[in-house]
């Protein structure tokens, strides 16, 4: 007779094809039934807090829900970080956790729901007699509101005989949310009537527009405005038109593509929430733009916004072409008088750092967007090094660019992400970007990463001895330092004891081991580890504006 736990896993199945984590006594059952009855397939990680982050990366490269789990007491606790993530970053997913038994807690439990409810995630505990629809109702939750989930079993609940599994519901989820009535008519035609009488228009696409399909329709408004495009890091690739598009706005912007920008008379913002680091502390728009904003929220996200219409950003998009084509507007022509490509163009750096004899990480960042395969998918550590993968390393859509932990300004969580990306991406080249700091933090999943990714993972180790965003902050300010550094580590030989081949990068022509591993069968080769040795004298553009702000 099929227990809780099979209740659970059996209709968690047929939602969700990849389950990652560690297993415990909290979740024994429950992995059981995944494994013996259902088709999804588990992939155990090293570190709870990484099946969280495998399930995040999962979403994020592939638009599907993606489930993690652990068990209960410190388990549970262990994922706090990477649910937190989640939570910020609007990440969907399902977290599976053994509870404490329904008699009460042991000794050294904890208040799990309280826990999750601290960080943002919602708790949904299984009984005997609802496990199915309770199931049902978490995975809804999680897609309606863009959240991870906690779905908890407990202890002494999981291995209870529940009867035959019954049928459910399929989720109901919301519809994309089209502008209605009379006011959001009128602020559609106001913002067209904006975009006609434009002469320098601009449109940024965030994460937002990605997840709404807005891409062609987008494009199509670019072309009738004439508009010169530009993207959120996180929306990278969402303009079909790369002639036009300016690149990542704000810190990790070129400083040409800025500057163009802050000529626009009109920008219209779709999906982006314009945090402080996507509008440069404030500085991405002159005084005197009209910025407009799209987006789901139900307000304007930044006080610049001087018009903001509340709808998906494919169906106010599309609503904005038919308004142009009805007033008979014809385009700016802005776009087509520029030199764009110039204006995308980022510093190469000096190769070697003369101050310290190591390498400059603007210089290896550019060799690297020369040598990465094409189908890359880039998932990033948080650190003083994001800025070099989303400057010099283009992609070819938003689901082959993921930050996990920049939302909650978390560092460690990079090896983890790579199994998620692996498993949504199959045929993908996953690239991992990480600091030392970050990197020795989530070092028990670099097993995860070369076992789950093998000839198909590249980790790229920005090795610079150094907590730098501390260093360059606070060190500035006269701090201790010593707090703020780290020995340095040999990640290659890391690398190496689990299966990869590491490689020390002391200078640019080490970076050719990467081409001869790219042109390698991929049955053939190892995951590939670059442990480049960088210095840290050189200082991102963003972490200057960072610094400027904090002076």
């Amino acid at each position: 007779m099929p227990t809780v736990s099979a209740h659970v896993a059996r209709t968690l199945a047929a939602h969700v094809d990849h389950v990652f984590g560690v297993m415990g006594n909290g979740n024994a059952w429950f992995l059981d039934a995944i494994e013996r009855e259902t088709e999804a397939t588990f992939t155990a990680v090293r570190h709870e807090v990484g099946g969280v982050v495998a399930a995040d990366a999962h979403f994020r490269a592939s638009n599907r829900l993606a489930a993690a789990t652990a068990t209960y007491g410190a388990g549970f606790t262990n994922t706090l970080t990477a649910l937190a993530e989640a939570v910020q970053a609007h990440v969907p997913l399902v977290l599976v956790v053994g509870d404490e038994p329904t008699s009460g807690p042991r000794p050294w439990g904890v208040d799990q729901i309280a826990l999750a409810s601290g960080v943002g995630a919602r708790t949904y505990t299984v009984g005997r007699a609802d496990a199915a629809a309770t199931t049902v109702i978490a995975i809804e939750h999680a897609l309606a509101y863009r959240v991870p989930t906690v779905l908890a079993i407990p202890y002494d609940v999981a291995a209870l005989e529940a009867g035959p599994v019954p049928e459910t519901a399929a989720p109901s989820l919301p519809v994309p949310l089209a502008p209605r009535g009379d006011f959001a008519a009128g602020a559609i035609a106001s913002l067209a009537r904006a975009l006609a009488g434009a002469s320098r228009p601009v449109l940024i696409a965030g994460r937002g527009a990605w997840v709404a399909g807005a891409g062609a329709v987008l494009g199509e408004l670019a072309a009738a405005t004439g508009a010169v495009t530009a993207t959120t890091a996180l929306g990278r690739g969402v303009f079909p038109d790369e002639r036009y598009d300016l690149g990542v706005t704000g810190g990790f912007g070129a400083e040409g593509a800025m500057a163009l920008i802050r000529e626009a008379d009109v920008a219209v913002v779709f999906g982006a929430s314009l945090n402080q680091f996507t509008m440069r502390f404030g500085d991405l728009f002159a005084p005197g733009t009209h910025v407009a904003q799209v987006d789901v929220a139900p307000a304007a996200t930044h006080p610049h916004v001087g018009a903001y219409v509340r709808g998906d950003a494919a169906l106010v998009a599309r609503a904005l072409v038919e308004e142009l084509a009805a007033l008979a507007a014809e385009s700016s022509g802005w776009r087509e008088s520029l030199a764009i490509a110039p204006l995308r163009a980022h510093d190469r750096g000096v190769g070697i750092v003369p101050e310290d004899g190591k390498l400059d990480p603007r210089s290896v960042a550019a060799r690297l967007a020369e040598l990465l395969p094409e189908d890359r998918v880039v998932v990033s550590d948080g650190g003083h090094f994001i800025g070099w993968a989303n400057m010099y390393w283009p992609v070819a859509s938003p689901d082959r660019m993921m930050m996990i932990g920049t939302a909650f300004q978390s560092i460690g969580l990079g090896f983890p992400s790579v199994p998620g990306a692996a498993a949504a991406k199959p045929e993908a080249t996953i690239v991992l970007t990480t600091g030392d700091g970050g990197g020795l933090m989530a070092i028990a999943d670099l097993e995860t990463a070369v076992r789950t990714a093998a000839g198909r993972g590249i980790a790229v180790v920005w090795n610079d001895t150094a907590y730098g965003a501390e260093v360059h902050l606070y060190g500035r300010k006269g701090l201790a330092e010593p707090p703020m550094r780290i020995p340095e580590v040999d990640f290659a030989g890391l690398a190496t004891a689990v299966g990869a081949e590491g490689v020390v990068v002391r200078e640019l022509a080490d970076l050719d081991r990467l081409a001869a591993w790219a042109a390698e069968p991929v049955a053939d080769r190892r995951f590939l580890l670059l442990d480049c040795r960088v210095s840290d004298r050189i200082v991102a553009p963003y972490q200057h504006e960072i610094i400027r702000v904090n002076a």
